[in-house]
């Protein structure tokens, strides 16, 4: 059965109904001014974006914090180019995601036209699919099979290309069936052995990460690391999987990781590792567990086939889904966990001397105490309060002190992407505006999409949003005081006034510089994000010698200095 003759892109906007899309965001462009118009009358909401990266980096903000797949429009060339940032981002990740791009027409293609890309060529290994749709007939089965990919196994970007004359022409075609994600599962002799493994082990820990996690899978991995008195370590930028003040979560393992959770790793006699890559970040370079044959037993979990055995050969590879694998992990006999049952509770000691004061701060020099900073806001927010992040320095202080409240508290990027947080805190307000949204913003992460206030004010989204200011790129300086000693170059930043930014856009903004005033403005900023629906900046000006927690820029400098001296 058909329906009428159809544009391309009302038969494209019926397919986004069909698979449950409730919203998309964009930038609009000419090249898909039929896809517009076919928006016009329906029920999905489309949030215009003010440039395509911000548009890319919200739709991966929702693939990750729904689990559906995040959608963005935007047109050719570059549009394209500048939307490509959130698909890197999606891909690393494993976060679901669809970018359609507007095309020049298949009468026009391989001339270079105006704005013209072969897509398939540029986003090759950024994506899990890439395609053009140059028949309108076919609108449906691409659709499916877009749903299809961006969901199944190890969840990711597709992008599809839209020719423009495509979009205008008619066809009578008939909608698909609504997508269904496909993950593998374990076979049960593969539990078999793992619990044999688990039981001749006796320094055992447990890593999270990675992509197709839902709230049910936390709890069956809650349920296992509870029966089996197992540590629990979350991987880069993936600490939500399990809530912080649970017993058993002993840190993430990360860029700046406590060195005694290193050590548990590197001391453990197995680690079971349930949906991370396993990538350079979580390792420590590689270092944490040597490649390609780990001195410990790996049991690997992940939910692509062609990951497992790429870097590390697992003594046990499985292929499964986490939501999969968690529900037979939970179901699972416990084993005898006599000979480790003390390191959950020496995993969260070390865990609490972690997050103590940094002794940056004990001497009460520094006017403006970022940890006190994180206190406030721990003491001042609910626990299932979003945070979001994207990348710099500056991160480290929610990484380490902020405790997250479970899946879904945490949106940042694996893959370091600057300019994510703003677009993703202003998504995640836009898409659950009951929750509180905090975002966290280098002064050089926030220049390079904070545009994106306007996005905000236009759609009621109240996130507060802090700017750590120190006018610099302070992680690029990190690096060049450690390895060039005292010769600045190109880190020293110019800022506005944030505040006043903010305010400009229609927002509420006010600064930061003593740490007495934070808890004020905080409250302050939150019945104005939540009273008027609106978003409000507080700006820390701070000393940018407290680089990191652990270090201040001086200490490196001279270190650095003490080595090239003894060097000669």
């Amino acid at each position: 059965m058909t329906h009428p003759s159809r544009t391309g892109g009302q038969i494209l906007v019926d397919a986004l109904h069909v698979h449950g899309v409730e919203i998309a965001f964009g930038v609009p462009g000419e090249s898909y001014l039929d896809v517009l118009d076919a928006l016009h009358d329906s029920s999905i909401r489309f949030a215009i974006n003010r440039q395509e990266g911000g548009a890319a980096f919200m739709a991966e903000a929702y693939g990750k914090l729904t689990g559906k797949p995040g959608i963005c429009f935007v047109t050719r060339g570059p549009g394209a180019t500048n939307a490509s940032i959130g698909v890197h981002t999606a891909y690393q990740d494993s976060t679901p995601m669809i970018l359609f791009i507007g095309q020049v027409g298949n009468d026009f293609v391989d001339r270079e036209a105006f704005q013209e890309i072969d897509y398939r060529r540029m986003y090759g290994e950024m994506a899990k699919w890439v395609a053009q749709i140059d028949r309108a007939d076919r609108i449906p089965e691409y659709i499916a099979r877009a749903f299809q990919v961006a969901t199944s196994g190890r969840p990711g970007p597709v992008v599809l290309a839209l020719p423009e004359d495509m979009l205008v022409a008619k066809a009578e075609v008939a909608d698909t069936r609504r997508y269904q994600p496909v993950q593998a599962a374990p076979a049960p002799s593969q539990i078999a052995t793992l619990r044999t493994m688990l039981a001749e082990a006796k320094k055992p820990i447990v890593l999270l990460g990675g992509g197709s996690w839902n709230a049910q899978a936390c709890a069956d991995l809650a349920t296992f690391a509870e029966a089996n008195a197992l540590p629990v370590g979350c991987t880069f930028r993936f600490q939500d999987l399990m809530d912080n003040a649970h017993p058993n979560y002993a840190g993430d393992v990360g860029i700046g990781i406590n060195p005694k959770l290193a050590a548990r790793v590197k001391d453990a006699d197995l680690v079971i590792a349930i949906g991370p890559r396993l990538g350079e970040m979580t390792t420590g370079g590689y270092t944490l567990l040597d490649s390609p044959l780990p001195k410990q037993r790996l049991v690997h979990i992940h939910n692509d086939p062609e990951e497992l055995g790429s870097v590390y050969q697992a003594e046990l590879m499985i292929a499964s889904g986490a939501p999969q694998a968690c529900a037979m992990l939970a179901a699972m006999a416990p084993v005898d966990s006599g000979a480790w049952r003390h390191t959950v509770e020496e995993a969260r000691a070390d865990l609490a001397a972690w997050q103590a004061q940094p002794p940056i701060f004990q001497d009460g020099q520094a006017p403006l105490d970022l940890w006190q900073v994180v206190q406030d806001l721990q003491a001042a927010l609910p626990s299932d309060t979003i945070i979001t992040n994207g990348a710099g320095n500056y991160a480290s202080w929610a990484h380490r002190f902020w405790r997250y409240g479970g899946m879904r508290t945490q949106l940042a990027p694996t893959n370091g992407a600057m300019g994510y947080a703003v677009p993703s805190g202003v998504a995640a307000k836009i898409v659950d505006p009951s929750r509180t949204v905090v975002t966290f913003a280098g002064d050089g992460e926030f220049m390079m999409t904070g545009q994106e206030l306007a996005t905000a004010v236009q759609y009621g989204a109240g996130v507060v949003i802090l700017v750590f200011n120190n006018n610099m790129f302070g992680t690029i300086r990190m690096h060049q005081e450690k390895t060039y000693p005292g010769r600045v170059s190109g880190t020293t930043l110019h800022n506005p006034d944030f505040a006043a930014l903010a305010r400009a856009y229609g927002g509420h903004g006010e600064i930061v510089e003593k740490t007495a005033d934070f808890a004020p403005a905080l409250a302050r900023a939150i019945e104005h994000a939540n009273g008027k629906k609106l978003p409000a900046l507080i700006e820390l000006r701070y000393d940018g010698n407290l680089i990191t927690p652990n270090a201040t820029l001086d200490s490196m400098r001279k270190a650095a200095e003490a080595v090239k001296a003894a060097e000669g």
